[in-house]
């Protein structure tokens, strides 16, 4: 079969909320860094040591830097769906179109049945999930009746792939 990509898509977290908590938690910590180091006045009312201080911002700013490099890259092609959460997966995982019974896109409630965004373990039966903001994703069931949801921001252009190569299956 043809490797030709009938559908592309990468996806990296964007949410505001998400970036403003992570900006805060780092602006909180370097002021006290400066604060205590270059102010000399203690920060807080049970201050730690500056060393403290310098090894919590330096794991916030790692964190940051970690999800600023999240990315959900999906792609269609005719042999079957390729998906990496990176970093989670340096390498594409492949899913070829004989080992599922059924592929859709859906509306789904990332919290209710995933319990969030991300790399998810599916409760209640709802299988694993990749996803990294709203609600919208293709839906896979396996013939071993596994279930996983990858997220998608182009619900209309899946479709259309999927029925183009005739794999939309629900």
């Amino acid at each position: 079969m043809k490797k030709d990509i009938l559908f592309s898509e990468t996806q990296k977290f964007r949410q505001i909320w998400l970036w403003l908590i992570l900006l805060g938690i780092n602006g909180l910590f370097i002021f006290g860094i400066y604060k205590q180091a270059v102010l000399e006045e203690t920060f807080g009312n049970d201050p730690i040591k500056t060393a403290g201080l310098v090894v919590s911002s330096a794991i916030t700013i790692a964190l940051s830097v970690l999800f600023m490099n999240f990315r959900l890259d999906t792609n269609i092609r005719e042999d079957g769906i390729y998906v990496r959460f990176f970093p989670f997966h340096f390498k594409f995982k492949h899913y070829p179109w004989d080992v599922l019974s059924k592929s859709f896109v859906r509306t789904y409630s990332p919290i209710k049945e995933y319990g969030g965004w991300g790399l998810r373990f599916g409760l209640m039966g709802k299988g694993n999930a990749y996803n990294v903001s709203g609600n919208q994703g293709l839906q896979l069931e396996f013939k071993d009746k596994r279930k996983l949801l990858i997220g998608t921001k182009k619900p209309h252009e899946l479709t259309d792939a999927l029925n183009r190569i005739e794999q939309l299956r629900s």
